[in-house]
């Protein structure tokens, strides 16, 4: 399937947090795909290749991590920009995030859903994802 760069994808076990980026994204014209695990989200990136992935890391099923490390090694997936949002914060884990692939890491508890939003608007002009 071709790349759908104005869908969004949101991979975040927690419900609220995962509705505020969907909410806002939708906003700004983007059509938001949602997953709260990590078996489901490889699931709807097959299906929908989406622009841009914002990861958790921590979630059921299957990690944020084992999932960065299946879209590193899948020509179907590996060319799609992945955004890393994780309460994990050690040095190690930004490095093993960006090592399958991450283009950006940022930390939840050291930043406002504000923040944020602003962060991953700069990611999308950057990539050039259209709406």
């Amino acid at each position: 399937m071709a790349d759908s760069p104005g869908i969004i994808m949101v991979i975040e076990d927690d419900p609220f947090l995962s509705s505020i980026l969907k909410a806002r994204l939708e906003k700004d014209g983007f059509t938001v795909i949602q997953a709260f695990n990590g078996e489901e989200a490889l699931t709807k990136l097959r299906e929908n290749s989406p622009g841009l992935v914002i990861l958790d890391l921590i979630m059921p099923k299957m990690s944020g991590f084992e999932v960065l490390q299946v879209i590193s090694i899948d020509p179907q997936l590996n060319k799609i920009p992945v955004v890393v949002v994780s309460n994990l914060g050690q040095d190690g884990d930004v490095e093993k995030a960006k090592g399958f692939g991450a283009v950006d890491y940022f930390i939840k508890m050291r930043m406002s859903i504000d923040e944020l939003i602003v962060k991953i608007r700069g990611i999308i002009q950057k990539s050039g994802i259209r709406k």
